[in-house]
Formats: structure tokens, C-alpha cells, sequence
């Protein structure tokens, strides 16, 4: 018995052990790391989550964006400002973004009618906060129909979007655009024993306005409305063209279904084309 108890007791008295002073504070340093560890993957899990759920809402804003365009861009001076909460993002405004080239054909090849040029608006999310991969690309409005020329009365005048593409000039960000497209409309009016076919285009043309952010806010203003009427016509052609394409809001940015459209009509007709200017401001209300 005393020759077990002995090793146990030499232990005992050995200076070269870990006193208990020693280890309470090599275990209170390691609990303080695993509790800094976890604070800090607590924080960023939450960061993640409150950024996605940030620009969910975001999508949602900016599609209204899109629809209060089309209210504005028709009623010279009316103004309309749409307020946002943003911890991670910010709105910005991309000027002369987008250029469509207008020609028709009279019967001996198409001739140039006129052109537009028009901003774009974005919400930018650094992919630090929030990223889904490089060149997604998700469609929001409409959600199936990736023309820019749209048709009927219930057509939208802007395609709202997502888009993740990198690198780009401007930084490394996540947007959700709001970028103006045109709207198609066509009647028939009979005077007598005369057919007059109309075709009518709508296109908003996004200006550039005060910004002097002291808010969180977009406001749009209508501005003024211009028609450009041709008659005689046999069919239409639309060209998109992309003036920033070497900032990266190129054609694949858009993402359109083609950069150019055809439109047969009836030979003859009259087409107008009507542009309603809407200034966009940042931030003006306090």
C-alpha cells in the first residue's frame, strides 16, 4: 500500500505543477475566447440576416418606384416622394444610362426618325452585407417578359430587376435597378369611309435632379411631355444602346431579350411618340 501511495504523494509535493490560481485563469481565458468567438459569429449570422431582409424590402420599394413613375411622368409639375429605410444600401441615380433609336420605313428602308436618352435608378447593397453570386440576375417587373417595348394599356413603362455583376467601376454592389422601357399602344379611328391607324409609344425619361441627401427619400417630379408624330408609316424600328457600356451598364447588365424591335403596322399609319420627363431628386426632405 505505501508503494502506490507514494507516486501520489510525490505528485503532491511537486513545485512543478499547474497551482490552481494558474488554472482558473488559463480556463477563464479560454471561456472569454469561446464567448467572443460565438459574440462575434452571433453578430455577423444577425448582420446577414437583417441585410437580406433589408433588401427583400427594398425589391419591394423600388418596384413602387417603378410604378409611380408612370403616374408622374404624364402630369407636367406633379410631384410624388417615396421614403425608405436603409442601414446597409443607399438609392443612387445613373444618368444617360439608356439611348432608343426610333426609325421607320416608308416603304424604301428604314430612315431615322429621332432618339432618347434616359437615367436609370439603383439601390446598391455592398456584396460585404449581402451577396447571391456574380451575374445574377433575377426579374422582378415584369417577372417573365424581358423586352424593353411593351404592349397594351396595363404594360409597365419601366423593368425593375436584380442584378449582381462584378467588377463594375462604380464599386462592388448588389442593385436592384429601375431602368425605363417603352409602352406600345394601337387604335383605329373611322372618319367616313376613312381608316386611320394609330400606334402609340410612352417612355419616361429619367433627368437628374438636386441630391442633396439629407434623408432617405426619392422624389419625383414631372417635368414636361413632348410627341414626336410621323405619318405614312409601314413599320417601326427601336434600337437600344447602352452609352455607359464601359462602366459595366452594358447590354448584358439589362439583360434584355433583344437590343432591337420590329413593328409591322399597317401601311400607312400615324405613329406618335410621346416623352414625359421626370426629375429625379435624392433625398430633398428632411
Amino acid at each position: 500500500m505505501a508503494r502506490n501511495r507514494a507516486p501520489l504523494y510525490g505528485l503532491r509535493r511537486d513545485r512543478r505543477a499547474v497551482s490552481p490560481a494558474i488554472s482558473s485563469v488559463i480556463l477563464t481565458s479560454a471561456v472569454v475566447v469561446l464567448l467572443l468567438v460565438t459574440i462575434v459569429f452571433a453578430n455577423n449570422f444577425l448582420d446577414a440576416r437583417l441585410a437580406e431582409n433589408e433588401f427583400s424590402a427594398m425589391e419591394q420599394f423600388m418596384q413602387t418606384i417603378g410604378l409611380q413613375i408612370d403616374d408622374v411622368a404624364w402630369t407636367i409639375g406633379r410631384t410624388q416622394t417615396i421614403r425608405y429605410a436603409s442601414k446597409y444600401g443607399h438609392v443612387n441615380f445613373e444618368s444617360l444610362a439608356l439611348t432608343y433609336a426610333v426609325y421607320v420605313s416608308k416603304g424604301g428602308g428604314y430612315v431615322y426618325l429621332t432618339n432618347y436618352s434616359a437615367g436609370i435608378l439603383l439601390f446598391n447593397m455592398p456584396i460585404s452585407k449581402y451577396s447571391i453570386g456574380n451575374n445574377y440576375h433575377k426579374r422582378i417587373f415584369p417577372s417573365s417578359d424581358r423586352s424593353f417595348l411593351q404592349k397594351g394599356t396595363a404594360a409597365p413603362v419601366s423593368h425593375v430587376f436584380v442584378i449582381e455583376k462584378l467588377p463594375m467601376n462604380d464599386g462592388n454592389f448588389i442593385r436592384i435597378v429601375v431602368a425605363p422601357t417603352i409602352r406600345m399602344l394601337n387604335s383605329t379611328i373611322s372618319t367616313g369611309e376613312e381608316v386611320r391607324n394609330y400606334f402609340k409609344f410612352y417612355l419616361p425619361i429619367l433627368s437628374s435632379g438636386t441630391q442633396p441627401r439629407n434623408s432617405q427619400s426619392v422624389t419625383l417630379t414631372g417635368k414636361n411631355i413632348s410627341v414626336k408624330t410621323e405619318g405614312g408609316v409601314n413599320a417601326i424600328k427601336i434600337v437600344v444602346s447602352f452609352p455607359k457600356a464601359s462602366l459595366g451598364f452594358d447590354a448584358s447588365f439589362f439583360n434584355f431579350d433583344s437590343n432591337t424591335e420590329e413593328i409591322d403596322v399597317p401601311d400607312g399609319s400615324i405613329i406618335e411618340f410621346y416623352t414625359g420627363e421626370v426629375i429625379i431628386s435624392l433625398g430633398v426632405h428632411i
